[in-house]
Parts: C-alpha cells; sequence; structure tokens
C-alpha cells in the first residue's frame, strides 16, 4: 500500500508532465522544447533518487527498515502537496520552474529511500521459498500507482473541458496525495522491524558508514546491479510518459483514449509480475532477468513504429508488449538485488543499484528518445530500448549472485 501510493506521486508528475507542465512552467516555446523541457524536469528525480539512497539507505542499515520507509513516504508526500500550490510560469516568472524542480527534487529524494526499502522488508519478512512472491506483491505497487494516477487524469478530462483542466484541474491529483499519504503512514507505522535485521544487530553492531562500505567492498555488485534495472526503467517510462507525450502531441491521437490504452496495458504489467513472482521462486531470479533483458531489445524492434502508426490498437499493442515484458524485469529485480549485498548494508546497496540505473533508464534514455524524435531520427525509442536491453542483459550476466561471499 506504501509503495503504491508512492508511486502514485511520483507517476502522477510524469502524466502531468507530458500533458501541462510544458506550456504552464516553460517560457512560450515550440511544442517540442516545451516538452522536452518538462520531460528534464521530471528527470531531476532520477539523480536526487541516488542521494535520497544513500541517505535513507544509511538510516535503513542502522536503525531499521520501518522508520527509515516511514520517513520515506512522508517526503514523497510532502513535495507532492507542494506542487499542487505552486505558481504557473505566467504568474512567477522563473521561479515557478525552479520551485517545481525542487519539488521534483524532494520526491526522487523521498523514493530513492523507497523501493529498496519495501523490497527488503517484503523479502526479509516472507516464508523461505516465498521470497520472490513476497517482493512480486510489492511490485504491484508500481502498476496500481500507475493505474490511479492515470485514472484520476482520465476522470477529470471526462469532467471537465481542457480551459478548466489547465486552469486548475490537473492540481487535484497533487491534492489527493494528501490523504492517500496518511492511509499509508497508518499503514507503516504498524508494520514490525524484519526478523533478518533484529538477527543481525544481534550478530555484530552496525556498519558505521553503509555507503562507504558498499562503495570500497561491493562497488562491482552495485555496477552490475545498476545495469540490471536500466530495462526496468527505459521500458517502464518509454510506455508512459514519453509515449503519452508523444501520442497526445505530435502523433496526434487523443489524450483521453490513450489514456486508457496505458491503463489496460497496464492490466498486463499486473499479470506478467504475478506471473514472473511464482516462477522466480521456482527458477530463481537471474532466468527470467535475462528473458526480460532479451524481449526488451524485441520490443525496441518496433515500438516506435507502433506509436507511429497511426493506428490506436498498434499503438496499444506496443505499449502492452512493452508493459508485459517490464512485469518480467521488474518482478524478480528486488529479490535479485538482495542476494548481491549482505544483511547488514542490504539497504543501502539496494537502494544505490537501484537509482543509479534509474538515471539511466529513467532519465537519461527517455530523454535521448525525446531529443531523438524532435530530430526526426527514426526509430528513436527503439534504439533507445534495444540499448537498455543489452546494458541489463550484461548486468544479469556479470552480476551473479556475490551475497554468499561476504555474508
Amino acid at each position: 500500500m506504501g509503495t503504491a501510493i508512492e508511486f502514485y506521486d511520483f507517476f502522477i508528475y510524469g502524466t502531468a508532465a507530458a500533458l501541462v507542465f510544458g506550456p504552464l512552467f516553460f517560457p512560450a516555446q515550440s511544442q517540442a522544447a516545451q516538452t522536452l523541457l518538462a520531460l528534464m524536469s521530471f528527470g531531476i528525480a532520477f539523480f536526487a533518487r541516488p542521494v535520497g539512497a544513500v541517505a535513507f539507505g544509511h538510516f535503513g542499515d542502522r536503525i531499521g527498515r520501518k522508520s527509515t520507509l516511514v520517513a520515506s513516504l512522508l517526503m514523497m508526500g510532502l513535495s507532492t502537496l507542494a506542487v499542487a500550490l505552486l505558481p504557473t510560469y505566467a504568474t512567477a516568472g522563473w521561479i515557478a520552474p525552479a520551485l517545481l524542480c525542487l519539488m521534483r527534487f524532494g520526491q526522487g529524494f523521498g523514493l530513492g529511500g523507497e523501493w529498496g526499502g519495501a523490497a527488503l522488508l517484503a523479502a526479509e519478512h516472507a516464508p523461505e521459498g516465498w521470497a520472490f512472491r513476497f517482493v512480486s506483491i510489492m511490485q504491484l505497487g508500481s502498476p496500481l500507482g500507475f493505474l490511479a494516477a492515470n485514472g484520476v487524469f482520465l476522470a477529470l478530462g471526462a469532467a471537465m473541458d481542457d480551459a478548466a483542466f489547465m486552469a486548475w484541474g490537473w492540481r487535484i491529483p497533487f491534492l489527493a496525495s494528501g490523504l492517500l499519504v496518511a492511509v499509508g503512514l497508518y499503514v507503516r507505522f504498524r508494520i514490525e522491524e524484519t526478523p533478518a535485521f533484529r538477527e543481525a544487530l544481534k550478530r555484530a553492531a552496525p556498519v558505521r558508514l553503509p555507503f562507504l562500505e558498499v562503495l570500497t567492498r561491493h562497488w562491482r555488485a552495485v555496477l552490475c546491479g545498476s545495469a540490471g534495472v536500466v530495462a526496468t526503467f527505459a521500458l517502464f517510462y518509454l510506455a508512459t510518459a514519453f509515449a503519452l507525450a508523444q501520442a497526445s502531441g505530435p502523433l496526434g491521437y487523443d489524450r483521453q483514449a490513450f489514456l486508457a490504452v496505458q491503463m489496460g496495458a497496464s492490466l498486463l504489467y499486473i499479470g506478467a509480475i504475478l506471473i514472473a513472482g511464482a516462477l522466480g521462486d521456482r527458477l530463481g531470479p537471474a532466468p527470467l532477468l535475462t528473458v526480460a533483458a532479451l524481449g526488451t531489445v524485441a520490443v525496441g524492434l518496433g515500438f516506435q513504429a507502433g506509436l507511429e502508426s497511426g493506428s490506436l490498437l498498434l499503438a496499444g499493442l506496443a505499449v502492452g508488449a512493452a508493459m508485459f515484458v517490464l512485469g518480467f524485469a521488474n518482478a524478480p529485480l528486488g529479490g535479485w538485488l538482495a542476494t548481491l549485498f549482505p544483511v547488514r548494508v542490504r539497504y543501502s546497496g539496494v537502494s544505490l543499484a537501484f537509482n543509479g540505473g534509474g538515471i539511466v533508464g529513467g532519465a537519461l534514455l527517455p530523454i535521448a528518445a525525446q531529443a531523438l524524435t524532435a530530430a526526426r531520427f527514426g526509430h528513436s525509442s527503439g534504439v533507445v530500448l534495444i540499448a537498455a536491453g543489452l546494458i541489463t542483459l550484461a548486468g544479469v550476466r556479470f552480476g551473479g549472485q556475490r551475497v554468499a561471499a561476504h555474508a
């Protein structure tokens, strides 16, 4: 529940960036330039996430998973709520985009401590032989948060005209996050600390500087883990924020219809997560991530052509294929990353690897795809997805499971 709420907060920014932030917060330029600037503000969070990973990872490895996750949810909630209250460029000039980017940094900082901690909370509470199924349930927070984010924008689009939506309607999803965060905090205050962390404290005192130990003793695991994450981020953000920006802008699809298509594709994402989570406990995570990496390459061969086909059906098939492969990339990810690091520095290691990969897959690659598209480079997003799949394949191939050597 807490992860779904945090991802809802994170994704409503991406949807708003694709639909309204360009003209509202950036100086009048071409539509392509406005979209690029909005996506760049969206990408700021991915540079903030490793900073949050260091901060929250430090306390997660020293004082526990539970308290750290409460703090990360509070940081995300306050940053999201603040976006709803910001002035636009027409009202405040350059201060408006500066504040928007600052709040986006706060969102990224909070989410930097969320995913790794939530994955560990699930994995370290799981009975033997159930770790990947437990983590896959936590992973449902991502598609559920996306469904909620797109659902609220879809409902607003149906309830008001474009002028009202641009004037004030876009603020409603950000205001609503305050109620959701209150629910999430209630849930997280009632969670017990994980048995694995309590046992680690009995054996030895907490590591003084977990971040430093991760970088000095486990840097290869961080690099391989980050590479293994890239396809997950690239698939998601190209199939959501990038695709929506293209569809509702230069490609000319109806905004409401394309939002509905993306929501339908999210159901494939959910189904794939559940299937891959069950298979992870039987086959292990590496084979599933290998299949997902190769699937990302395959999706890249036809993704841009599907979007540009002019057919909502073919565009929907391209997005749906990306979301289905995404489920197989995302479901085993938390469990696989946890095998790369010992318990005493696991929160820091997992969070750093996950959010380090997010910079490449979630920020740089979507921006590259948008820039290549604006330059009329054919099959831009497909090339980006192929690169992401190959990077993840290398990370899984060379990552292995290193925890046994350091436990």
